[in-house]
């Protein structure tokens, strides 16, 4: 999940055949006191229009793709490397759902007098399940033979 903070842009491959959206995303740190995270974001064809008509700068989404390095020669002599990520599916997000990377918490009645993160020194409480008379009986699982390993 991230914030849009530059605006898609479009452009079309060098024959004008296929077109690529371009925008930079930002996301929070993995922990409170990291700083945001940017991220190159590109999509291809269908979706770069999908994304130039639908998304803008200050939008939240939830983006799925492919995530790889480049490495660029710069003009002063190094080669830098840089994240940038190909989407294959972009999901918009409510723009009052919090960015923050604060661990999930139980919400539901039968577990809201649990602490978090659970102590597993304390039983874990039982789980009811329902076994429908036509579920298959599971296989036995076959336990290794560790004697037949060299080492």
């Amino acid at each position: 999940m991230a914030e849009i903070i530059r605006a898609p842009e479009l452009r079309y491959t060098s024959e004008n055949q296929m077109p690529i959206a371009e925008m930079l995303v930002q996301f929070p740190g993995l922990r409170p006191e990291d700083p945001p995270a940017t991220l190159k974001v590109v999509g291809w064809g269908n979706l770069a229009q999908e994304i130039q008509d639908k998304y803008r700068q200050g939008d939240r989404v939830i983006i799925e793709g492919r995530l790889s390095m480049n490495t660029i020669e710069r003009p002063e002599g190094f080669k830098e490397k840089r994240a940038e990520l190909t989407a294959q599916r972009i999901h918009p997000v409510a723009a009052d759902t919090p960015l923050d990377v604060s661990p999930i918490a139980p919400t539901t009645s039968s577990t809201a007098n649990q602490s978090y993160p659970p102590d597993l020194n304390q039983p874990t409480p039982a789980v009811k399940s329902s076994v429908s008379k036509f579920s298959a009986k599971p296989e036995p699982v076959a336990e290794p033979d560790f004697d037949d390993i060299p080492f």
